[in-house]
């Protein structure tokens, strides 16, 4: 048992297991909100049956990325989750750029989602209260809970999510089985399952698999809860496979069942014209009125649910980075009674706080809207992330190998990095197409430009902490382990005098100092 000093530097040991997590996870990928939100969305493109086949496609793209992700969390179970793997692999400025680049898309997320929380609210406070209320309202409510919420033992915190998540996932599966149940004109049929014909539209195939790809962000929030994880080395990876799987399963299996209610010639028209509301007419009309009201607010509480999900990543990389000094240390010191990154996550509330006042300020006409581009983009950034992973858990299992095995070390990470790379290239060809701008807005390169700044920023960051502060600095990604260098001890300068005749004099080779453990390279310390 450490000191209590030192205790005050470690999240609460021992305090979730691989379901705590998995739930963390999935409640941060939002099942019903992507159910209600972005499924009638991709069936409007005229996606058809290709809708559910894609989220099977993309779950099996993830499962493959899962194996390097779990080794690397394996060899740095620490808070900083895919900034401490990329800078083990890529090298300690890229880390940083990564810490910069997951903060930054993970708060464009989260702020979407408060954007949405407000238009989730209101049909319930029209039938509640008979009362409206502005967006911002909601959002504010809803900050005040995430921000108690975020001082507290995460393991309440985490029970909390395991009944929202838990809740969620069967309204969407009730709603699933009574369309399928009671399956629209002609029964179900052979199109609401297969795409017509030999031949697919490669487009519409694309933007399917851009939509697709987003919606399984928040996935990858597992490793930020290793050191809090009873197996601190196994849990998050296990809890990533379980997130994948579960998720992909649920909308696939819910996303076909709205073709099945409707017929597969019906689905892209009534998409079109219902929108979100898609899912609740097709419940409306199969089931009594209180299940579409309890559908309405699991969509608002698995809103809620996203947001501190994020919150706790998003205060997680800041107590990791303040841990390591690379940010003021006292992001890195917990609360003495609860081990709760405290700091931190009032931190990260202040920073909402603040942004969603300068959004009211401002007076942001169609929250929604702007919510669901703010996820959009943060959903590209996390995507840009994750290829970095998969690169770097490449270049580090193979680097420094440490018995797993060849498909863990290269294989999967050789697939994932090139199946990421095609999907980030699909998300970035298809950017105007996602956010309903045309192709000449300046929408379609701001985000990319923004994603690449958030980046650099980072680097430079990284570079300026190597000149003023190189301890520190040997120290990222290491989970605030302390690194000691020793220096070498100075040879004796001999005169030319001195040396025997037949000695030949060191070259400049020669006299050149070694290079210092973890001065420059992540794999020169071992650990």
């Amino acid at each position: 048992m450490g000191t209590p000093e030192e205790s005050r530097h470690s999240l609460a040991p021992g305090r979730l297991g691989a379901a705590a997590v998995t739930f963390f996870a999935l409640a941060v990928t939002a099942p019903i909100a992507v159910l209600i939100t972005v499924v009638p969305a991709a069936y409007a493109t005229g996606g058809g049956p290709l809708v559910p086949l894609s989220f099977l496609a993309l779950g099996v793209v993830l499962v493959v990325f899962a194996p390097g992700y779990a080794a690397m969390a394996n060899r740095a179970p620490f808070a900083g989750a895919m900034y401490a793997y990329v800078a083990r692999g890529l090298g300690r400025p890229a880390g940083i750029g990564s810490a910069w680049l997951a903060l930054a898309s993970y708060q464009a997320i989260q702020l979407g989602l408060y954007g949405l929380v407000g238009a989730a609210a209101a049909p319930l406070l029209r039938s509640w209260f008979g009362v409206g209320a502005e967006w911002w309202m909601v959002a504010a409510g809803c900050w005040l809970l995430v921000a108690l919420c975020g001082t507290i033992r995460v393991e309440i915190v985490g029970g909390l999510i395991a009944l929202i998540v838990l809740a969620e996932i069967a309204v969407a599966a009730g709603f699933a089985t009574a369309n399928v149940l009671d399956p629209g004109d002609g029964g179900i049929t052979v199109g609401s399952i297969l795409p017509p014909g030999p031949g697919i539209d490669r487009s519409a195939l694309g933007l399917l698999l851009a939509v697709g790809v987003l919606a399984f962000v928040g996935f990858e929030t597992t490793g930020a809860y290793a050191e809090e994880s009873i197996r601190p080395r196994r849990d998050s990876g296990l809890a990533a496979y379980a997130t994948v799987t579960v998720f992909a399963l649920l909308l696939a299996g819910a996303s076909w069942s709205l073709s099945a209610a409707t017929g597969a010639d019906r689905i892209a028209g009534l998409a079109r014209s219902r929108g979100a509301e898609l899912l609740f007419d097709l419940a409306a009309a199969r089931l009594a009125p209180w299940a579409v009201t309890l559908g309405r607010l699991m969509l608002l509480t698995g809103l809620l649910a996203a947001i501190l999900g994020l919150h706790f990543a998003m205060s997680r990389y800041l107590f990791a980075l303040g841990r390591e000094r690379v940010l003021p240390a006292g992001l890195g010191r917990t609360s003495r009674r609860t081990l709760a990154s405290r700091a931190a996550s009032l931190t990260q509330s202040a920073v909402a706080a603040l942004l969603l006042a300068g959004a009211a300020a401002v007076g942001v006409a169609d929250a929604p809207l702007t919510g669901r581009r703010l996820m959009i983009a943060g959903g590209a950034g996390i995507l840009v992330l994750l290829i970095l992973t998969s690169v770097a858990a490449l270049l580090h299992l193979n680097r420094v190998p440490n018995g797993e095995g060849a498909f863990t070390r290269f294989a999967a990470p050789v697939l994932a990095s090139v199946t990421l790379g095609a999907l980030g290239y699909l998300v970035l060809r298809d950017l105007a197409v996602l956010f309903g701008v045309p192709g000449s807005s300046p929408l379609r390169w701001i985000v990319p430009v923004a994603l690449a700044a958030a980046f650099l920023l980072g680097v430079a960051h990284a570079l300026t902490v190597r000149g003023a502060r190189p301890v520190i600095y040997a120290g990222i990604g290491h989970g605030g382990v302390p690194v000691v260098v020793t220096p070498a001890a100075p040879r004796p300068e001999s005169s030319a005098e001195e040396l025997p005749v037949a000695e030949e004099r060191p070259s400049a080779k020669d006299r050149r100092p070694a290079k210092e453990p973890g001065a420059h390279r992540p794999e020169r310390v071992q650990s």
